[in-house]
């Protein structure tokens, strides 16, 4: 009776997933292993050029496991005001996630971000880009 019971109470726990401890902080300023993606204004589908110039970098990711990724997001000033071009931002981040997902990158390797200058202190708005797009950054083996 206890080995049913106790098999009935395992299936019932959440499944824990093992999700991976990285933090996106301060790779803005990282060159190596990094491309941009851009967006059409107020857009936050990629084009089919955006997604051929992700295939290399998710095909070399592929080839390093212990390498995970920060996807930046971001919106152009003229794209509306703070909380806007937050959304807009975060918006781009995760379609850029996503497709790197789609391309073979297992989810828990990929932060997706925003950045914008609305939400950002003096000192990080110096980090922040103004245009419309995402950055999409291979991060060094932990």
């Amino acid at each position: 009776m206890i080995r049913p019971l106790l098999i009935f109470l395992l299936m019932a726990m959440p499944a824990a997933a093992q999700l991976r401890d990285f933090s996106c902080v301060g790779t803005e300023g990282l060159e190596q292993d990094a491309i941009a993606v851009s967006f059409a204004r107020g857009g936050d589908r990629l084009s089919p050029e955006a997604i051929a110039s992700l295939t290399p970098l998710a095909e070399e990711a592929k080839q390093m496991p212990d390498r995970n990724i920060c996807v930046l997001g971001y919106a152009a000033s003229p794209e509306g005001g703070a909380q806007t071009a937050s959304r807009l931002a975060a918006r781009r981040a995760r379609a850029v996630a996503l497709q790197l997902s789609q391309l073979g990158i297992e989810r828990d390797r990929i932060r997706a971000e925003a950045r914008t200058r609305g939400f950002a202190t003096e000192r990080e708005r110096q980090g922040v880009d103004r245009r419309a797009g995402a950055r999409i950054i291979l991060l060094p083996p932990t």
